[in-house]
């Protein structure tokens, strides 16, 4: 179902645009002269948070994760370690700078015209475009990926990096993550796109059937898990009302909050 429907939209989204680039390519008049090197415009400055993410995906796609220093990074994107240090505090926090840059290029996406889809064809597009725009770093990723495997440390940090990315995904698919099931739905996405990751960076194919196939795969789990949750929590409804109302009945010993416990941000 999926290789039938979903690279038949983005084939024609990627043909369109290549022609009306070839379109604007061909009509120079005759006559017209070409600017010279000189006289072109040299391409804008990056800001500086952005240029040592960039920074990090060009030394990480030429050398081992392991081997990127602090300074290589600066280096590589003009920035003083000062300057460097005001934006990040370790490389682990550039390379969680690149999950902003991608969830920008989703979240600026067209999603025109999937109003009305189903909720798994919007969750389709919106991780497909998610890949879209993490192509230009795909060598980057394979190398870091391989060598995040054996740090569960830093898997773990990066678990929660992408709950905030995904949180985004989910609401620019219509995909409510708040409610009892929240948490739920948000860490499955996120294990499942990780899944479908791992499909992604070894699959060359440019219609990316094998990496189609899998995210079809795991949004369809998806639904299952989800569906059993929501029968769970139906049948065990009335013995959560019997414990909250023997909680209720418990006395309570008040006292007066101190510290952060007076900011309401802090029950959050």
């Amino acid at each position: 179902m999926t290789e039938n429907r979903a690279p038949s939209k983005r084939t024609r989204k990627s043909a369109s645009a290549v022609q009306d680039n070839a379109a604007v390519n061909d009509t120079s008049q005759p006559g017209t002269t070409e600017e010279s090197p000189t006289q072109a415009e040299s391409p804008p400055k990056l800001p500086p948070r952005e240029a040592a993410v960039e920074a990090l995906m060009r030394l990480a796609a030429e050398q081992p994760w392991n081997d990127i220093e602090i300074g290589d990074i600066a280096r590589e994107a003009g920035l003083t370690l000062a300057e460097l240090r005001d934006l990040f505090p370790s490389k682990g926090a550039v390379l969680g700078g690149l999950t902003r840059i991608i969830d920008r290029k989703v979240l600026e996406g067209d999603s025109a015209g999937l109003e009305e889809e189903p909720t798994r064809e919007r969750l389709f597009d919106v991780l497909m475009r998610r890949l879209d725009a993490m192509t230009p770093y795909k060598p980057a990723l394979r190398r870091i990926a391989y060598a995040l495997r054996g740090e569960p440390l830093s898997m773990l940090a990066l678990n929660g990096v992408m709950l905030n990315s995904h949180r985004y995904m989910l609401a620019a698919a219509g995909i409510d993550t708040e409610g009892p099931l929240g948490q739920l739905k948000l860490q499955g996405v996120v294990i499942a796109f990780a899944r479908v990751t791992q499909v992604w960076l070894d699959d060359d194919d440019p219609a990316l059937a094998r990496t189609m196939a899998k995210l079809d795969k795991e949004i369809r789990n998806g639904e299952r898990l989800m569906e059993r949750a929501e029968d769970a929590r139906r049948l065990t409804a009335p013995l959560r009302a019997l414990g909250r109302s023997l909680l209720d009945r418990r006395p309570r010993k008040r006292r007066e909050p101190d510290g952060d416990e007076t900011d309401p941000a802090a029950a959050i």
